[in-house]
């Protein structure tokens, strides 16, 4: 009769024998709660997604962001529509891209928040699907320079 195998150590185990102890770590919680992503899960959802969204602080400031002062200054738009414009247009592109990949890149027409722009220019995004802190499949939305 064959002997039972050991059970493999746990990953973390294996990682910090390859590369030692984590010295730091930044999770996608704490990123949420810093502002330096914005979850947007809610809208994903209705949207068609069906894993946690969040977009980077610069891709919302970029896309999204519109207070009440910027209509004022340029012409109305309303930040949940702006919004919905960015999480449709993504969940387009992910749909048509069924095997591209855990990075998609995609465009939209948005008003730069500028303080004098009325007419819609060319926005380019990325989407990426990670794990998040538990492990789960997380999109996250950004600009096309970020990491």
């Amino acid at each position: 009769m064959n002997k039972p195998a050991d059970k493999a150590p746990p990953v973390e185990t294996l990682l910090e024998d390859l590369f030692g102890p984590v010295i730091y770590s930044y999770t996608r919680a704490q990123a949420i709660a810093d502002g330096v992503l914005v979850d947007v899960s809610e809208m994903a959802w209705e949207a068609g997604f069906k894993f946690p969204v969040a977009l980077s602080r610069a891709a919302w400031e970029d896309c999204v962001a519109w207070s009440d002062e910027d209509s004022a200054r340029q012409i109305h738009q309303d930040q949940s529509g702006r919004l919905w414009d960015v999480l449709w247009m993504a969940w387009v592109k992910v749909r048509v891209s069924p095997k591209a990949g855990s990075v998609i890149n995609y465009a939209l027409l948005r008003i730069p928040r500028d303080g004098v722009a009325t007419e819609a220019v060319k926005g380019e995004l990325k989407i990426i699907l990670s794990n998040g802190d538990d492990g789960e499949p997380v999109l996250t939305i950004m600009l096309p320079n970020e990491d």
